[in-house]
């Protein structure tokens, strides 16, 4: 999320490049950004995120707490798939200056799937592996919304591959490591104004970019079991730097003083850099009887590094660099929970969570529209057999009406306006499969 009146702040830069620069980056405010997620499909989704660094029941654990698999017996395989449903529709405002309609429903749906396996190698060892994907979110609004020049369409998603190994210390106290390759995609189109003061009738052009990265990063938890009905939980994520770089593709630019610049200039690429953010979640889980279970969760996300975006543009006749701050901060996650064991087939599981929002009202924008978020979920497991399980599991994240106004640096046109009973439906499922 960038500022309201996005920045973009040469260090050292020419005249000529700095036109090009902020006409056709600053309007995108260097489009970046994401919502970490919670939910990869696992039966964990039905709770809200309340207990996730110890809830030990199945091969998802290892994203959430890879200490949690030396709870796990024999080797054991989960595989799931979901969508998340968006009803993000935004309303133009007497403060909007552009023409163009609302942009409909910038996020109709986005589909995942995780997969999980562990092995237990002996009484004291575990190995395992996830793929999965709980970073990320994509936009794509009608092409001529009248936020047309800030965002078209944007997408940011990170799939991670985790090998894990965890070690059972005492009877009481486990620990687990795993190393994270996560795969990075980022997209955005974005319209370019051809006619910034209106003189003429003249179709907008487009810069569209694209770009895949790798970053590593590292999962560590902790799990102690306290008593015979309190366990105790702790995951810490390490950050993973993205970088990207690849020149921006233009289309259609018939400003004669963008093309002017742009011959001249000859760019060759655009490299953006960000941090997919470090985390860290503790959880705790007491048993109230055979059939309840009580957990809860509070967890930190390091969004304030994630806000600050390195840009380059790299030219033959010279070269600039700057940070655009997107003026995000830290987030903090609270949530609680139950499950309750119907009888030997069913379980059903409840949560609500709280997530604070990583930017203030007015550093909100087009590109990735978040807030303070709610969670109401549930869910149920079933048993098919004694090695089966099938779970499905729901998530109203409700984020309710969300004001944005961000501001071209060049002419001080604004797009304004309002998200309206924000929200997003996350449905989810899979199966856990013993041997």
């Amino acid at each position: 999320m960038s500022s309201r009146k996005p920045r973009c702040k040469p260090l050292t830069t020419p005249l000529g490049l700095f036109a090009v620069v902020s006409t056709l980056l600053c309007c995108e405010s260097a489009s970046a950004g994401g919502i970490m997620v919670y939910e990869a499909g696992q039966e964990g989704a039905g709770l809200a995120n309340a207990g996730s660094a110890v809830l030990a029941t199945d091969p998802s654990v290892l994203m959430t707490n890879p200490a949690g698999m030396t709870r796990l017996k024999g080797t054991q395989v989960n595989a799931n798939a979901q969508v998340i449903l968006g009803a993000m529709k935004f309303s133009r405002d007497d403060g909007n200056t552009f023409d163009g309609g609302n942009g409909g429903n910038p996020l109709p749906y986005l589909p995942g799937s995780s997969l999980f396996i562990t092995h237990e190698v002996n009484d004291r060892a575990s190995i395992g592996f996830g793929m999965y994907g709980n970073f990320g979110l994509a936009v794509d609004y009608d092409d001529d919304w009248a936020g047309r020049y800030f965002t078209q369409e944007s997408a940011l998603i990170g799939i991670s591959f985790q090998p894990t190994f965890a070690y059972k210390i005492t009877d009481a106290l486990s620990v687990g490591i795993g190393p994270r390759f996560v795969y990075g995609y980022f997209r955005t189109e974005v319209a370019v104004n051809n006619n910034p003061f209106g003189l003429l009738d003249t179709p907008d052009g487009q810069l569209r970019y694209k770009d895949t990265d790798w970053g590593t990063g590292v999962n560590v938890g902790l799990l102690y079991q306290l008593n015979e009905r309190t366990q105790l939980g702790l995951d810490y994520t390490s950050k993973v730097k993205l970088e990207f770089s690849d020149s921006p593709e233009l289309k259609h630019i018939t400003n004669p003083v963008l093309n002017f610049a742009l011959n001249r200039l000859d760019v060759d690429s655009l490299d953006l850099d960000m941090n997919i953010p470090q985390t860290a979640t503790f959880s705790a889980s007491y048993e109230l009887s055979p059939q309840w279970k009580l957990l809860g969760s509070l967890g930190w996300q390091d969004w304030s590094d994630f806000g600050s975006i390195g840009v380059q543009v790299d030219s033959n006749a010279g070269g600039t660099s700057r940070s655009v701050d997107r003026q995000y901060k830290d987030t903090y996650h609270v949530s609680i929970g139950a499950q309750n064991q119907i009888d030997s087939h069913w379980r059903w599981n409840m949560g609500l969570g709280y997530d604070s929002s990583a930017v203030d009202n007015s550093d909100r924008t087009v590109d990735v529209p978040m807030g303070d978020a709610w969670r109401f979920a549930t869910g149920v497991n079933y048993a098919l057999d004694k090695d089966t399980d099938l779970h499905l599991s729901y998530t109203l994240i409700w984020m309710g009406d969300m004001s944005t106004e961000q501001t071209k640096n060049s002419n001080g046109q604004s797009v304004s306006g309002e998200y309206r009973n924000a929200a997003l439906h996350v449905i989810g499922g899979g199966m856990v499969w013993r041997f």
